[in-house]
């Protein structure tokens, strides 16, 4: 698939996606939901790239929809419209949009805030495992200012971030915020220079390249994203032990334990494309 509004673009072990629409802050348009979508499908489906890095270009992240349409930019009926589209995944027949496709691929990922993140531009990054940002970003979950709903699933993924009461202040308020209230706030865990974000972003994707294997990511943070807003442990505690298990009998836990007795980087051999264990994905 061509690219438009976004720049797909890998260097060893890391695919950086950038929302390329700087002219705009970037702001949002279904085209670049598709993208979005179809780049992680394509991280996920290359064995080479163990994490992917999300940023803007220019100064922002993401300004939000495109709302160039005028009042009419959220009514579908308007052709001009350019904030929603269709769910076609890009012919790639995975419905869930761009959440589903970042929910679902087996690559850990990081949202690099350079700048500002509002409405979309904030909630597109929600189901990213890392979110790191440039001291100049700023937030906004701004959907009632534009009476307008959360979207992209936000209402489930923001309080399971930050907890029910910061989610509810800032989408009942609507405003805008610096970034040390984003991270007071529990929505990223790092605040950098800009000039340091990129190069920050990198070396948390490289860490996780080098250190850790590609099964155990993948299996890892769909266990935490599935479980971690369940009431009981009774749902993990179906899938854990068996999981634990199979890969207790696999090359990648014999390799581990090797490489932390020899004191080595490990060279794990396990793929998600060939050796994903019996019974994933449990959740279907």
């Amino acid at each position: 698939m061509a690219y438009s509004d976004i720049v797909y673009e890998t260097d060893g072990p890391i695919a950086t996606i950038t929302l390329n629409r700087p002219d705009k802050l970037n702001a949002y348009t279904a085209t670049m939901g598709e993208e979005l979508a179809d780049a992680f499908w394509t991280a996920d489906a290359d064995d080479a790239i163990r994490a992917v890095i999300v940023t803007g270009a220019g100064r922002g992240f993401c300004a939000g929809a495109d709302v160039s349409a005028g009042a009419g930019a959220f009514d579908t009926s308007d052709p001009n419209s350019k904030a929603f589209g269709t769910d076609r995944q890009s012919g790639r027949g995975r419905g869930g949009g761009f959440v589903g496709a970042i929910m679902n691929c087996r690559k850990p990922s990081i949202a690099a805030f350079n700048g500002a993140a509002v409405g979309v531009g904030v909630t597109l990054a929600l189901p990213m495992d890392i979110k790191i940002a440039s001291a100049t970003a700023k937030f906004g979950f701004v959907f009632a200012r534009r009476g307008l709903v959360p979207e992209a699933g936000s209402a489930w993924f923001l309080p399971r971030l930050v907890g029910m009461n910061q989610a509810l202040r800032w989408c009942l308020s609507g405003r805008v915020f610096e970034a040390e209230e984003a991270l007071r706030g529990g929505l990223v865990s790092e605040v950098l220079a800009p000039d340091a974000l990129l190069p920050r972003a990198r070396e948390i994707a490289l860490e996780i390249a080098r250190e850790t294997a590609p099964v155990s990511i993948a299996l890892t943070r769909q266990m935490l994203w599935r479980f971690g807003g369940e009431p009981t442990p009774d749902g993990a505690l179906a899938v854990d032990g068996r999981f634990a298990m199979a890969l207790g009998a696999g090359p990648d836990v014999r390799e581990g334990v090797a490489a932390f007795l020899e004191k080595r980087a490990p060279n794990f051999p396990g793929t998600v494309s060939a050796n994903m264990p019996a019974g994933y994905p449990w959740w279907e």
